[in-house]
């Protein structure tokens, strides 16, 4: 029999602080490391023409280089204008005045010689001052903010962020310039491993989900994922890729692609980071990538509670506005369909014809998804929420940030109701 030199009082208390200090220990291990957190390399809104082809000869090979640059940009503007104004002629602009468009060369691929240079390039072009020249808005129509959790399938084993992997440095490295989806890319350090892994794209749960879309500034959530199968080592690989869509993960759409080797790798993940853009942004088009009403947090009017202060104003047309409206003015937040852009005008010319209000302007446009107005009301959010109900619109959210979709036609309006409020 083994005997104990302290009381078992004073032994209990050190077991659960060893147990204490080995668990922050493990925390603590699974939050350190350099292996994980690929920062992405461009978020900017610029104008990307890829995948230029120059082949110069100089007197030396910085003269070569710096001609095959130039060309390049030549070829991106016309490239850019085409892709603008297909069928039409090109404007000529000289060297200088498109030093002053051009944003930045990026280098896919080049071979320098002692006179000669060739490579594949690509040209990014501001897009307010190219805007100006294109005749195109500065900023394009875009979806609500997405956040992006890639998922990497790889030898039997899923990671999203929890290491650094080939699949999230592809989208590290993808240009959202031109696309017209809002992506939000997560870095993958602090705790962001412990947030956005594989099973938490399996969680139907919607609390933690909120949690999280909040957390990072998203309206929803998209997962690209990618199966990486080698059919013999160094040799050749296929990508199966899947885009999926909001926590319950519906289909986009899958391919799949191929390479040579295992070198060529980068290259195939490039490709797919592209392909599945195209996917999002075609059912983006199509109306299929509206954010899931289900991630908006859901108070509904109490009609009881508002039933004492409100009364019909005299000359307001039988809108229902509060009785005791503040001196002062709020803003609120409003957020609305727009599957096109007649929506968008009617939306505005509706909410400005509400009594009370001072100005509504659209501050964030997604045509096929639910843009975001700015609301200026003489009164509070009360007063103007009655006031959307009673104008035909079903009211969800509260506080400053305000959800309206427009009532079905013959759908009842929203009475009082008896069953206690969760």
């Amino acid at each position: 029999m083994i005997a104990l030199s302290r009381p078992l009082s004073l032994v209990r208390p050190l077991l659960a602080l060893a147990l204490a200090v080995g668990a922050g220990a493990v925390l603590h291990a699974q939050l350190e490391g350099t292996d994980r957190g690929v920062p992405p390399i461009d978020s900017s809104s610029s104008l990307e023409v890829s995948g230029i082809a120059v082949d110069v000869y100089a007197a030396n090979a910085d003269a070569a280089r710096y001609g095959g640059w130039r060309e390049a940009q030549r070829k991106g503007w016309r490239a850019l204008w085409q892709r603008t104004h297909p069928g039409t002629g090109v404007p000529v602009l000289s060297d200088s005045a498109l030093d002053g468009v051009v944003a930045g060369i990026v280098v896919e691929e080049e071979q320098i010689g002692p006179r000669r240079y060739i490579a594949r390039l690509g040209v990014l072009f501001d897009r307010a001052r190219a805007g100006q020249i294109l005749g195109v808005a500065g900023q394009a129509a875009r979806s609500a903010p997405m956040l992006v959790l890639p998922v990497q399938w790889s030898g039997g084993t899923a990671q999203s962020l929890e290491l650094r992997n080939p699949w999230q440095e592809a989208w590290a490295r993808f240009r959202t310039g031109n696309s017209s989806i809002d992506y939000i890319r997560v870095t993958g350090t602090g705790v962001d491993p412990l947030l956005l892994n594989n099973a938490q794209t399996w969680r139907p749960g919607r609390t933690w989900w909120r949690f999280l879309l909040d957390g990072y500034g998203a309206a929803d959530v998209l997962i690209p994922q990618v199966r990486l199968q080698r059919l013999w080592p160094g040799g050749p690989v296929v990508g199966w890729f899947s885009a999926f869509h909001g926590p319950d993960r519906r289909l986009i759409g899958r391919f799949a692609l191929r390479v040579e080797n295992s070198d060529a790798i980068p290259k195939l993940l490039d490709a797919g980071v592209r392909r599945i853009d195209a996917l999002y942004s075609e059912a983006l088009a199509m109306g299929a990538l509206a954010p899931d009403p289900s991630l908006v947090v859901e108070e509904p009017v109490d009609a009881d509670a508002l039933g004492d202060s409100l009364e019909l104003a005299p000359d307001d047309g039988g809108v229902v506005v509060a009785g005791n409206t503040p001196s002062g003015t709020s803003a609120v937040t409003v957020q609305f369909d727009t599957p096109d852009v007649g929506a968008v005008n009617a939306t505005e010319a509706a909410i400005r014809g509400i009594p009370g209000v001072r100005s509504a302007a659209t501050s964030s446009l997604a045509i096929g998804g639910i843009s975001v107005m700015r609301v200026v009301f003489q009164g509070d959010s009360a007063a103007l929420r009655a006031a959307f109900a009673a104008r035909g619109w079903q009211v969800q959210g509260g506080g400053d940030t305000l959800r309206i979709v427009r009532r079905a036609a013959g759908a009842p309006a929203p009475g009082p109701s008896n069953s206690p409020r969760p």
